[in-house]
């Protein structure tokens, strides 16, 4: 899984200070916000990994995984390492999506045969397309493409792909992901920019072919020499910002060739996933371990709001050339600061339940500049968590949370600390936050 060239500079970070109020009414009029489960957001994180090349090894590669709370992970397809992902499932509850470089059309069975046995283990969480055809050549019936030539083959592969899983009864259950970068990239109108083919589309390939379930994206977020403001809000928007390699050059005006797919109103409901983004730490372009650790919380956090069902950063451990320093986990599986930071989150986040009827609860950030947003979060039991994060290069912004009525208690988290309640508050109606380049999480108890 190569990538294509990604910049960055290091810069200074800021250190997040807060400033807590209690019992200052009236506060303004707030508004009721429904809440999204917490394992619905936690159930997003993922990350790939390298076990399938044999440079990962699974039972350390399980254990930083479940350090770091992430639950999903992507790799590539080798049928000899099937039972090392059903033993990383067992050991850390890990699900798996597999995808293939430059594949051929004699090898849709064994992508097939693979999803199955994770399937039989419980171990499944989708389907994938080739990886990145813009740079490894898909092959089907003889005919192979490449980068100035048709893509015709990728998209006779990814139909073929598609109709196997869903002719299949075990694997029709299970989304399939588009092929990462086909849509952007492909020299002729082939329809790679759409998941079905609409009726009048003018594509090479017939109206109604269906490819995927979910349109897929290596919107790396280090497109920016430096750290900007926004920039993992930006990074995960449909809309094109001028730097962003996302949603929109994919799926709405390709950009490559400039194909048009879909409209900015059918992008923003358009299924998404992200299986490749990230920053490397270290070298000349590199960010410090320390941004990177706050970036990350941030980016995983925007993904989700704006839309995400899943996003996999890449990747676990830091390999050698062009993967150096791309790891949450230095190249001994020791944790760096993204993968301690992202254990305290989803430790403070943490949920295994559901919750069929989240609540709603009435606040608003009136202060709140454009950096600053925030995702309203309710576990199983009950109890409510508000996270608040800012995304400012530098310097610092003063926001008020203010609640629409006085909850006995409350208990702010900053997962750049630890696990820990920085500060356990009473009788809360507004708190005071002064944000920098991370989030902080507001938990309000479960009323008994």
């Amino acid at each position: 899984m190569k990538i294509r060239n990604r910049a960055g500079r290091a810069m200074s970070v800021l250190v997040l200070a807060l400033i807590l109020q209690i019992n200052i009414s009236p506060a303004r009029a707030a508004d009721e916000v429904q809440s999204v489960g917490a394992s619905d957001f936690l159930n997003s994180l993922g990350m790939c990994t390298h076990v399938g090349q044999g440079a990962d090894d699974p039972q350390q590669s399980a254990k930083g995984l479940a350090f770091a709370g992430i639950r999903n992970i992507r790799d590539d397809a080798s049928a000899r390492h099937v039972p090392d992902w059903i033993a990383m499932h067992r050991q850390a509850g890990i699900k798996v999506v597999l995808t293939m470089s430059g594949p051929n059309d004699s090898t849709i069975p064994r992508l097939i045969d693979m999803p199955k046995q994770l399937a039989a283990a419980d171990a499944l969480l989708a389907l994938e397309g080739p990886n990145e055809p813009n740079n490894w050549g898909v092959t089907y019936e003889g005919k192979k493409s490449g980068g100035s030539s048709t893509f015709l083959p990728v998209a006779k592969w990814q139909a073929a792909y598609y109709a196997a899983a869903k002719s299949d009864e075990v694997l029709k259950n299970y989304p399939v992901f588009a092929s990462s970068e086909a849509g952007g990239s492909e020299p002729d109108n082939v329809g790679l920019q759409y998941l079905t083919i609409p009726q009048g589309a003018s594509t090479l390939m017939p109206d109604g072919t269906r490819y995927a379930d979910f349109a897929n994206v290596h919107n790396y977020i280090c497109r920016k020499p430096a750290i900007i403001d926004n920039m993992a809000w930006e990074n995960a928007d449909s809309v094109f910002h001028g730097w962003t390699d996302g949603i929109y050059v994919e799926y709405g005006k390709t950009w490559r060739k400039g194909f048009a797919g879909y409209s900015n109103a059918d992008l923003e409901k358009l299924p998404r996933v992200t299986t490749e983004t990230g920053w490397v730490t270290g070298g000349k372009n590199g960010l410090t371990e320390e941004q990177q650790g706050r970036l990350y919380l941030n980016l995983y956090l925007a993904q989700f709001k704006r839309g995400f069902k899943y996003t996999f950063i890449y990747m676990l451990r830091d390999g050698g050339g062009s993967d150096a320093g791309y790891g949450i986990e230095h190249s001994d599986y020791q944790p760096k600061k993204s993968a301690i930071y992202l254990h305290n989150l989803t430790t403070i986040l943490a949920d295994r339940g559901t919750i069929a009827h989240p609540a709603s609860l009435a606040y608003t950030i009136p202060t709140a500049p454009a950096t600053v947003h925030d995702l309203f979060l309710q576990k199983s039991d009950g109890a409510f968590e508000l996270v608040v994060w800012n995304e400012k290069a530098s310097g610092s912004d003063h926001v008020n949370v203010e609640f629409s009525q006085a909850y006995p208690s409350a208990k702010l988290y900053d997962p750049t600390v630890g696990t820990d309640p920085a500060h356990v508050l009473k009788d809360v109606r507004t708190v005071a936050l002064e944000l920098s380049d991370h989030p902080v999480v507001i938990e309000i108890p479960a009323m008994k």
